[in-house]
């Protein structure tokens, strides 16, 4: 009697084995699946930090035709054209992104910030219409304000600025666009003080300060700010005041700041020179 009962219990043993080993070979299959993803995934976030576009893009071109469902790799290649200064080439590729099911609000932002990069405006607006009101990051306001901007809609993009401001811990670039929206309608107060906000965040932004020159001369200001500046940024600076002078019929004034601009340069100063020369 004892056999035939072990036989039974042997036999479910063996079953039981076997099933512990079929589970194990899956629970294997998918720790090594996963890791293979996790692995993908920083390789992709690698190559968009440190790769050279041209590199990247041959990566994920790569990448996404061997695994075609794969959203990341889509997306990286989309971001890469971006890098590289294609951006109407990318937007085929980003309705590829926003189209697979793990899309995301923010591909549709990036969507949006490559249309206007590609001049399309009223796809831009068309793309950021289409995202929730709910979905509230820094870049979905800073196009919003870019796309009011474009549509001289100045108190939108007022408000606009300043909540993308408000979003993020690195104003200083969002702060210079606010400013230099600002000395396009010309509030040239308004835009000074926005673009030595700026220059607060990032001492080194130099499109703010060549813009603040631009506002102070707009108001025919032409003494240089209270501002850290290199030797070399502030022969610039000079050379921008010198023609922003001149434009405004200045012209005496513009020649003496071009005679500074080309005495201050470290270097040789070809450009402040032939404007020099073509005063007489």
């Amino acid at each position: 009697m004892r056999k035939v009962w072990m036989a039974p219990l042997c036999l479910a043993g063996l079953a039981l084995l076997g099933g512990c080993g079929e589970s194990m070979r899956a629970q294997t299959a998918r720790a090594i699946d996963s890791v293979q993803s996790i692995d993908q995934e920083n390789m992709a976030e690698m190559m968009l930090a440190v790769s050279d576009p041209a590199e990247a893009i041959q990566y994920f071109t790569a990448q996404s035709q061997a695994h075609p469902d794969r959203i990341i790799f889509r997306r990286g290649l989309a971001r890469s054209l971006m890098r590289s200064g294609q951006a109407e080439q990318s937007i085929p590729v980003w309705q590829t992104v926003i189209a697979h099911p793990e899309a995301t609000m923010d591909d549709r932002v990036d969507m949006a910030e490559a249309f206007i990069r590609a001049n399309n405006w009223a796809q831009a607006e068309a793309t950021l219409n289409a995202i929730p009101p709910t979905h509230e990051t820094f870049n979905r306001y800073r196009l919003e304000a870019m796309v009011a901007d474009s549509r001289q809609q100045w108190a939108r993009a007022d408000s606009f600025y300043e909540i993308a401001v408000g979003l993020t811990p690195t104003p200083a670039s969002t702060l210079n666009n606010w400013g230099y929206s600002k000395l396009t309608r010309g509030d040239t107060r308004g835009a000074e003080r926005l673009f030595l906000e700026a220059l607060q965040h990032d001492r080194t932004l130099f499109t703010a300060k060549n813009n603040l020159v631009l506002a102070r001369a707009a108001r025919r200001d032409y003494e240089l700010p209270l501002i850290e500046m290199t030797q070399g940024e502030r022969a610039e600076l000079l050379y921008t005041m010198a023609l922003a002078a001149i434009r405004q019929g200045d012209v005496s004034i513009g020649r003496n700041l071009l005679q500074d601009a080309v005495a201050t340069n470290p270097q040789h100063f070809e450009a402040a020179a032939n404007a020099l020369a073509a005063l007489g």
